[in-house]
């Protein structure tokens, strides 16, 4: 048996430039959704967390506008470059925002009540991010894109943020633990700047993604031995 490895066909490259522009404007389109109800939940709770939650998604819009205007050019590579910088400041904002928010939290701040939308919202995100993250890495990758591999990052630290959330708001709200959701926060700041380093040094792709220059196909026959495993002419 053969397994053909080859960069994608510029009409299959087309598609996948298409597919990733789709999934950038689902995602700018469910958080400015998810931070709208975030923002006026938080309000009406008082809750730190909420509006922190609220912000992020607005700092994730703009990571999905940077890969929606490279995508939008001609020659999407000439962009990248740029592009992989604004992800990273976006991380880098969000790290600095979680850790300042938590850190408040923890020192003084306010006590969240129970909020129903909160804990609704931040499930669905739950459900929804993991999805979406998966299926931009995935194009992603097949398109050799750091930027789309490093957005879709992004959109999976939200669902880090969801999970932290939902359990800080159910704990506040069946137990009264009001510190629980800042203590986690500080190891998601740790993770987006983690991610944001990444994105900097162009290392989003952590391995998986193609070369685009490697236009030459491979073919590698796949066998039991060593012997089994050459190129073919």
């Amino acid at each position: 048996m053969t397994a053909l490895l080859t960069a994608p066909s510029p009409e299959r490259r087309a598609v996948l430039s298409r597919r990733i522009r789709l999934f950038a404007a689902a995602t700018i389109t469910y958080n400015l959704i998810e931070a709208v109800v975030a923002l006026w939940a938080g309000g009406a709770a008082d809750s730190s967390a909420l509006i922190g939650f609220g912000l992020d998604s607005v700092i994730e819009v703009s990571s999905a506008l940077a890969l929606s205007w490279q995508f939008s050019a001609k020659d999407p590579e000439r962009r990248e470059h740029l592009t992989l910088r604004i992800i990273a400041v976006s991380f880098f904002a969000l790290a600095a925002f979680v850790t300042t928010d938590a850190v408040r939290a923890l020192t003084g701040g306010d006590e969240p009540r129970h909020s129903t939308p909160g804990i609704v919202i931040a499930a669905l995100s739950l459900a929804i991010m993991p999805v979406l993250s998966w299926a931009q890495r995935r194009a992603g990758r097949e398109l050799g894109s750091r930027t789309a591999v490093a957005d879709s990052k992004q959109t999976l630290l939200c669902t880090y943020l969801s999970a932290v959330l939902l359990v800080g708001l159910v704990l506040n709200s069946a137990l009264g633990w009001w510190w629980a959701d800042a203590g986690a926060a500080l190891v998601i700041a740790g993770i987006a700047v983690r991610e944001g380093i990444n994105a900097w040094r162009g290392e989003s792709c952590c391995g998986g993604c193609a070369p685009d220059s490697k236009s030459t196909p491979v073919v590698v026959a796949l066998g039991t031995k060593p012997v089994d495993r050459r190129p073919l002419a």
